[in-house]
């Protein structure tokens, strides 16, 4: 089966990659959860238009990576978050607020997609994420988890 990637999806590709998998995996896997869509003549549209909004996310290069990677690694995140009394969170700290908090060090937005998450954080105080940059480029990124 032919299908068109609207997500990454590990070992597999990159957002509008064209690849061929086994019909069961993408009937069963990939297409119930939205992460690609069957490839038609049509769908050429769509891959330039999946492979032109990845590149508007995309770091540019790894020299572009690295600049960044070096204002990330500088210096620990802070991420405010609404906690209780005795530091649990109200729910867990998204990729979403982990990337805001990125984007005002870096001082360039961060693709939520990029940051990895070990375990979902739902406590105050430090942990560590990693954030793929490039393909090349990943780094790990000290968060200091404040109420706000």
């Amino acid at each position: 089966m032919k299908i068109i990637l609207t997500q990454e999806v590990t070992g597999l590709g990159q957002p509008g990659d064209v690849v061929e998998v086994k019909d069961g995996y993408g009937r069963n896997y990939l297409l119930p959860r939205n992460v690609a869509i069957r490839w038609t003549r049509g769908g050429e549209k769509t891959v330039e238009s999946i492979k032109k909004a990845r590149a508007s996310r995309a770091v540019r290069d790894t020299e572009h990576a690295d600049q960044i990677k070096g204002k990330l690694e500088a210096a620990p995140v802070d991420v405010r978050v609404k906690a209780g009394p005795a530091g649990r969170l109200f729910g867990a700290v998204t990729t979403n607020e982990i990337a805001g908090a990125l984007a005002e060090v870096a001082g360039e937005s961060v693709d939520r997609r990029t940051i990895a998450l070990a375990n979902p954080i739902k406590t105050l105080g430090s942990h560590s994420v990693t954030v793929r940059l490039h393909d090349d480029v990943s780094v790990d990124v000290a968060l200091n988890v404040i109420p706000a």
